[in-house]
This record gives structure tokens, sequence and C-alpha cells, in this order.
């Protein structure tokens, strides 16, 4: 085990861009690494990203390894899993976290089987054990009503993929150096049975759920999948997106994407309007971290309407139409 060294993070691009959970990885990396007394190294795979290294550096990053290929203009992922699993094998780091966003759960789950390693997977917090130096990660488990740390102990590198927003952006260091290493695509190892054939970006214009600083959120007490429309127009009209629950969502009422909870999305706007929502524990683990939430409720009674800042009783069509008119 002592031959394991280093902590690397996934370095996400989506388009040419880095993902914002790059930020947020190293992060939660750089504790880590400080705490082994190693080095936090990130990676980039795709086509001429060799230039986004110096803005992780700048993050954070001691080190950079780049594997840059025109095979790795689009994500396959079974493509970038063998290219990981091969830098693995050639490098022996210690710990490796990836973004639970949806490309990072499907690469990090088939990166540790090519690899022969654990996974813990959608991860909310990550420490290094002081006594074996064992990467300690701890996730929501039965609902969410209970939080389970997890251990890799017999293989490396440990594995984990962290929920996007469970930790803050690392901050920008200007001018900060580090390394950059490059490593060579193998074009004959590293296939797929899988063909990428194009890109088709989604028609909708509301702002990425992630990045939003306000979210009208409705829950099953809006009663009909016409009711999003109204909370689109009061999210509008306060510059930001519309989210749902997963009741919602699994009655087709609106897109999976929009979900927030255990299993959908992890926010942390400026402002969490629940239309509707009772605040059950699972939909609370992902929209907890909002600096303030309002509820909007027909029941005093429902858990969320005591976690809110602000709690109102009554018909939130009433409501939501009252604030639609003070605010025009």
């Amino acid at each position: 085990m002592n031959n394991w060294k280093n902590v690397w993070i996934l370095a996400q691009t989506d388009q040419g861009k880095l993902h914002p959970t790059a930020y947020e990885l190293l992060q939660a990396g750089r504790a880590l690494a400080d705490d082994l007394g190693e080095k936090l190294a990130a990676v980039l795979l795709g086509n001429q990203v060799k230039e986004l290294a110096a803005d992780l550096i700048e993050h954070g990053a001691d080190i950079v390894y780049v594997c840059d290929a025109p095979e790795l203009e689009n994500f396959v992922d079974d493509i970038y899993a063998k290219t990981l699993a091969g830098m693995i094998e050639t490098y022996h780091l210690n710990k490796f976290l990836l973004p639970a966003t949806n490309r990072g759960r499907a690469l990090s789950a088939k990166t540790a089987i090519f690899a022969g390693t654990g996974l813990t997977a959608d991860a909310t917090e990550v420490s290094i054990h002081k006594e074996d130096g064992q990467l300690y990660a701890t996730r929501p488990t039965f609902g969410g009503n209970l939080m389970a740390t997890i251990t890799c102990a017999r293989t490396r590198p440990e594995m984990c993929s962290l929920r996007p927003q469970s930790y803050p952006k690392a901050a920008t260091q200007p001018g900060r150096q580090g390394e950059i290493i490059e490593f060579a695509f193998d074009a004959q190892k590293y296939t797929s049975l899988a063909k990428f054939l194009k890109f088709i970006r989604s028609e909708e214009n509301d702002i990425d759920l992630s990045e939003a600083e306000v979210i009208v959120a409705g829950g099953r007490g809006l009663g009909k999948a016409e009711g999003f429309k109204l909370l689109e127009k009061l999210a509008a009209r306060l510059g930001g997106s519309v989210a749902a629950t997963r009741p919602v969502v699994d009655n087709g009422w609106t897109d999976y994407r929009r979900q927030i909870g255990l299993t959908g999305r992890t926010v942390k706007p400026k402002l969490y309007i629940a239309c509707g929502i009772s605040g059950q524990i699972q939909h609370m683990c992902g929209c907890s971290g909002a600096d303030v939430i309002v509820a909007i409720n027909k029941d005093p009674d429902a858990p969320i309407m005591k976690l809110a800042q602000y709690a109102v009783v009554g018909d939130l069509y009433e409501i939501i139409l009252a604030l639609l008119s003070e605010l025009e």
C-alpha cells in the first residue's frame, strides 16, 4: 500500500470548458492531500484541453495529468474509463475523487471495475483517518435516514464520487506554479463498442440548477403538471430556475434533470422557494444548504415548515399569483 501516493481529482470538461465540480473537488482533495502529506493532482481528458491545466494549478493542483487526443473529443464512458485505468496502472495514485454528475457516476463505476478497486458512490463528505491514512467517505443511506461512512481497506486507489455542491469551490491563487505531465492515448488499447453519434443541446434556456441563485421548487401539492407553468413564471421573474421533488418527476409532470434530493441534485441557492413540498428528509438532503428557504404549504405541520426560515400557510396558487402581482 505504501507504493500508492498522491490524491487525484477528475476535472470534468463539457464542450471544452471546465465543469464547476472541478473546483469543488480541488477544495476537497486539497484537505486530503495536506492530511496525508502528499501532492494533489488533477486529471484532464479530452481534445485540446491542455490549456485548461493552468487554471487547475491556480486553484490548488500541484500536478495536472493531461491526456489530450482527438479520440477523447466526445465522452464515451468505456474509452474514458479505460484511459483512467491505464493512468492508475502507470502512476499508482492513492486516492481518487470524481464528480457524482451524470457523466461522473458512469465513469467512476467503470473505472473502478477496470482498475480492480472499490468505489464509494455519491458521497457528501470525505476525510482521512488519522491512524491508518484510509479514505473515509460518508454518504446518506436507508433513504437518507442514516449517514454511512465507507472505507476501502484492501485495494488502491481508494475511489469516491462526490456529490456536486458538497464542498465550496477552491479559491484562485494567481500565478501559482505546478507541473503538467502528458499521458499518451493508446488508440489500440482504449476502445469501445459504443460510438458517439452527435451532441444535441437541450432546448430549455433556464439556468442550470447547480448555478442558480434562486430556485422555485414544486412538490405533489401542485396537484397537476400544469402547475409548473406558474412556477416557471415566478422563477423567470426572480431570475431563477424551476426544480421538483421525486414524486413529481415520477408522475411525469417534469423532467428528471429538475429533481432535487437524495436521488436527484444537490443545490445551494441563495433563495429556495418550496411550493407544495412536505419536506421529507430525502428531498431536504438536496436543498438544506440554501441560504434562505421559503415554504408555501396548506399544512402548517408539514416538516418543511419547521425547517424553513419563512413558512407561508395557504393555497400555493393564490400566494404565487399574489407574489407575481407584487413583483410586477
